[in-house]
């Protein structure tokens, strides 16, 4: 299939992002980095912008100008109304699990709630977790993506590819295997890497049928990484899924996001 690339010169531009959308982040390879990236980026636009977790998360993948942690949902909205009139930026937590050193996240229904306020202009959930592996399958009770999510963006870390599959190299390589085809110690294919990212059981499981979908190839580093990701994005876009129009491809711990937004002619 013929591909139209094209450079994104920021993320929000990257990943077509509107005002008011409710953003989950699904996957592996960079979930916590992309989503301070985002807040920032967003927040100095002008945006007000919140941050959280329908799982769980650390504390330091959470840095923000304002933490609010509160059990009770209408007592944090409340904190929630007064913080929005100092800080661009808020991230909202149930409660510090001091044993494993996480933030518990909120629930689904809170986050329709904030978005009901009309006062956010953007929320962006990390809604599974990875053991900062660079790929994963869900299990049964994950990704935990909200119903009025608008965008679920699933993020593959492209060194994966042929990595051998196992506790080491992949989250939950079991289910990879069991998803794929792919035999335990195999090498990981883009093969493995497009149905990871395409199959209604793999990494985007349970999203809204409103969502759009963008899979985001990380750890896009090399000219050789960029050959790859540029093949994955082409078996992609071949399957022509409604919820699926554009692959992004690119890094994000670098000075400055390099970015590049496929699509198919």
């Amino acid at each position: 299939m013929a591909q139209h690339t094209q450079i994104a010169n920021s993320l929000k531009e990257a990943f077509s992002i509107r005002k008011g959308e409710v953003i989950s982040l699904v996957g592996a390879g960079g979930k916590s980095s992309l989503m301070q990236a985002l807040a920032d980026e967003l927040a100095a636009t002008g945006g007000t912008v919140i941050t959280t977790t329908t799982t769980k998360i650390f504390d330091w993948q959470a840095p923000s100008p304002h933490l609010i942690v509160e059990a009770d949902e209408d007592k944090m909205l409340g904190l929630l109304l007064e913080a929005l009139g100092k800080y661009q930026h808020v991230t909202l937590a149930k409660d510090r699990l001091l044993q494993s050193g996480k933030l518990d996240g909120i629930s689904p229904q809170l986050i329709k709630r904030i978005a009901d306020l009309g006062k956010i202009d953007y929320i962006i959930i990390e809604a599974d977790g990875a053991a900062r592996k660079p790929i994963k399958a869900p299990n049964a009770t994950e990704p935990v993506i909200p119903p009025n999510t608008t965008l679920v963006i699933a993020i593959v870390g492209i060194d994966a590819l042929n990595k051998e599959l196992n506790s080491e190299n992949a989250f939950r390589p079991e289910i990879i295997s069991g998803l794929t085809g792919l035999l335990m110690n195999e090498k990981i294919t883009t093969d493995t890497i497009v149905t990871l990212l395409t199959r209604s059981q793999g990494i985007t499981k349970g999203s809204p049928p409103q969502a759009r979908i963008i899979p985001f190839i990380n750890k896009v580093d090399s000219d050789e990484d960029l050959r790859h990701a540029e093949e994955i994005a082409d078996k992609i876009l071949a399957l022509r899924s409604p919820n699926i129009t554009q692959v992004v491809a690119g890094q994000i711990v670098s000075p400055a996001p390099s970015l590049k937004i496929i699509r198919a002619e």
